[in-house]
């Protein structure tokens, strides 16, 4: 479940209520389309909004619409116990994994990071994947910190953000060459998959593949394959969509592109978080027409 492509769906919303319905039928609908694996309550599933009782629910949900696909779960929280605590609750809904960011108020020393996963990793069974988000976490992991956590017991797998244009393959090689072999290493951004993919990253941690699933999947079959020239036409293929992420951020985008091709029915956006403007909407329609998608 560490390799190849993990999509991440999004957590509909009716109102204030998580959509359940919904979020079964956008789940099985990417199980079917052949993901790895799924991840669940990240940050395109909106775990920082939910309660215990939401969480645990469209875990539950997940689990059983994925039809065997592996669920990894988001775990983040701001305190070691409600961690710990969404950990177990993971393992008893029937998680194959475990996905944490180091989630803070107050800014994180490397220290308190390291002591956060080392805490998890010895109070769960289930593998972790290292949540490598300062987009949204605000803490930075330095090469070696990804190093001494990559040899905790129990870590199966690194998430990293897209490195700048241009260095992709430089950032994979480095960060591989200092962690234990058998640990994955996995791309988000997902404008820089297919170069990351090529230059050795073992996993896509797929936003887009929520939505879009089945064009995920033929990039992540021609990158592993080594297919160059094809991998790079598929990603360059959804590149209306990918300056769109850039711009707007990936949550909003996607959101907006799942109401629009009716994969959910309504806003996938809890508040206060808000969707798209007119004006993203209808960039949103136009990346729509020129990847020749259908609504």
């Amino acid at each position: 479940m560490f390799n190849g492509l993990s999509a991440f769906p999004l957590t509909p919303m009716a109102g204030e209520s998580v959509d359940l319905k919904a979020l079964g039928r956008v789940v099985n609908r990417v199980a079917r389309a052949g993901a790895d694996s799924l991840g669940v309550l990240g940050s395109t599933g909106n775990y920082a909004y939910l309660s215990r009782e939401e969480r645990r629910a469209v875990l539950e949900i997940a689990v059983e619409a994925a039809s065997g696909v592996p669920v990894l779960a988001g775990i983040g929280a701001v305190r070691t116990r409600d961690v710990l605590v969404f950990a177990a609750d993971a393992q008893n809904a029937g998680a194959s994994a475990l996905l944490l960011a180091p989630v803070s108020y107050q800014k994180l020393s490397e220290a308190e990071v390291f002591g956060l996963f080392d805490t998890v990793a010895a109070e769960s069974d289930l593998p972790i994947v290292v949540y490598d988000n300062p987009g949204t976490t605000g803490f930075t992991f330095s090469d070696d910190l990804h190093a001494r956590i990559a040899r905790i017991p129990g870590i199966a797998s690194i998430k990293i953000p897209p490195p700048a244009s241009g260095e992709v393959a430089a950032r994979v090689a480095k960060l591989k060459a200092g962690l234990p072999e058998e640990t994955s290493l996995g791309i988000s951004g997902d404008w820089a998959a297919a170069e990351a993919l090529l230059a050795g990253c073992n996993v896509w941690y797929s936003v887009i593949a929520g939505v879009l699933p089945q064009q995920a999947r033929t990039l992540v079959d021609h990158a592993v394959a080594g297919r160059n020239d094809l991998a790079s036409a598929a990603s360059s293929d959804l590149e209306p969509i990918w300056s769109l992420f850039r711009t707007y951020g990936s949550l909003r985008v996607t959101a907006a592109l799942a109401e629009d091709l009716g994969v959910v029915p309504s806003s996938a956006l809890p508040l206060p978080l808000h969707g798209l403007d007119s004006e993203g909407r209808e960039r949103v329609a136009d990346a729509i027409r020129q990847c020749g998608l259908e609504a």
